[in-house]
């Protein structure tokens, strides 16, 4: 009883806060253009659903490319710091830089150096969402058990044998669950990549959507859009816990 609880708490809770939200937009009587219901919401998104879809359906494509590029990047660069502790010490300086550089401030060069915008969108992207997955699995690979590595040692295995067959199996849950933190930094990536974009004229994706509504007071078609967002942020977070659960308990099996 209590975990079906658990499990319907979320849904309870969102019913809950639409209804008094909508409650709220009707009882004070607030305009569309300041703050929509979530019925104005629905209403937006269902008269112009073709174009918002198709908008997703391109974040969506960057977000995805953005997330493989970095968990390819993220494991090769982890990979190299495990290898040698010259290279840990050349490049995680560099990578936690470039972390805490905002991206929207970089998005521009990127955006002018790359010279094709879906190319740019996923580097900006990628930019983004990259460190995660190269701090945790460098984590896991350092975390290898000190003893398991002496018995791989004694029993004559080789570097590689010693990469492929113990630190790497032991450093999958870290890096499931950078993957899992890159999935939304990787959407939020490539929203701000496609305002800097949407900005210089380039039309694509729900970002250029969200600004194209904002300019033309279409608010209700704003807030669609960002509904969008959302769902689709929580779709590929949840998507992404369910690949780490499959993944963990086939190796544990």
């Amino acid at each position: 009883m209590n975990k079906t609880v658990e499990r319907i708490a979320p849904f309870l809770f969102g019913v809950l806060a639409l209804g008094l939200w909508q409650g709220a937009v009707w009882g004070l009587q607030v305009p569309n253009y300041v703050l929509p219901g979530p019925v104005a919401i629905v209403q937006a998104y269902a008269g112009d659903y073709a174009v918002l879809n198709s908008a997703l359906v391109s974040t969506l494509t960057v977000t995805l490319a953005a997330l493989a590029a970095s968990a390819a990047l993220g494991v090769l660069l982890a990979l190299a710091m495990a290898a040698s502790t010259l290279v840990r010490a050349a490049i995680q300086p560099w990578a936690v830089i470039l972390q805490v550089t905002p991206v929207v401030a970089i998005a521009p060069l990127i955006i002018i150096w790359v010279n094709q915008p879906f190319m740019a969108l996923v580097v900006c992207a990628t930019v983004v969402a990259f460190f995660p997955v190269l701090s945790n699995t460098a984590a896991g690979l350092a975390a290898t058990p000190a003893d398991l590595l002496d018995l791989f040692r004694l029993n004559g295995a080789t570097r590689l044998q010693t990469l492929f067959l113990l630190r790497l199996p032991a450093a999958l849950p870290y890096f499931l669950a950078g993957l899992r933190i890159s999935g939304t930094l990787a959407l939020v990536g490539a929203v701000v990549a496609e305002f800097v974009a949407g900005s210089g004229g380039f039309a694509s994706g729900l970002a250029f959507r969200i600004l194209e509504a904002g300019y033309r007071l279409e608010i209700p078609r704003m807030f669609a859009a960002l509904m969008l967002l959302a769902f689709a942020g929580v779709a590929i977070y949840t998507a992404l816990g369910l690949l780490s659960h499959l993944m963990l308990r086939r190796r544990d099996n």
